[in-house]
Order: C-alpha cells, then structure tokens, then sequence
C-alpha cells in the first residue's frame, strides 16, 4: 500500500469507535473536526492502531493528537507512509 485513501482512513475510523454520530460522508468530512463527527482521542489512537496494522506504519501519540480533521490524520499519515518507502 503506498498511500492510504479517504475511504480506507474511515473503515478504520468506523471499526475503531463504530459509526460517526452523523450521517455526512467521508468526502463529506474532511474538513470537520473529529470531535463534531463523534470521534475522540482514543478513537482516534485505535484508528492509529489498526492502520499499523494494515500497514505497518507507526504514528507518535504526540501527532496524532495534533490532526483535528480527518484530511489532518490522512495526510499525517501518508506523508509517514512515504517516509518509509
């Protein structure tokens, strides 16, 4: 997997804290803040993990947090992504 797409970033979201408490889509989203689509912290670091998972790639707690939209996160972890091509 050499980048990781929207559609990808939310099934993680979705299997990691279960369905947002709104009914926008991702393409919808991603510029809303994860805390005004029902997602925390710890969803967020769940996220995190599962995508490791997938792929291997590992994000600091300390950027994690950082990332307040989902376009934040995919883009926090695509730019990792192609730091470990």
């Amino acid at each position: 997997m050499s980048k990781l797409t929207i559609e990808e970033l939310f099934q993680a979201l979705i299997e990691s804290a279960g369905d947002s408490e709104t009914d926008i889509t991702p393409a919808d989203s991603l510029d809303v803040p994860f805390a005004d689509i029902g997602y925390d912290s710890l969803a967020l670091m769940e996220t995190a993990a599962k995508i490791a998972q997938r792929t291997g790639v590992k994000i600091d707690d300390e950027q994690l947090v950082d990332a307040e939209t989902p376009r934040q996160l995919l883009d926090l972890l695509n730019r990792a992504m192609a730091g470990q091509a």
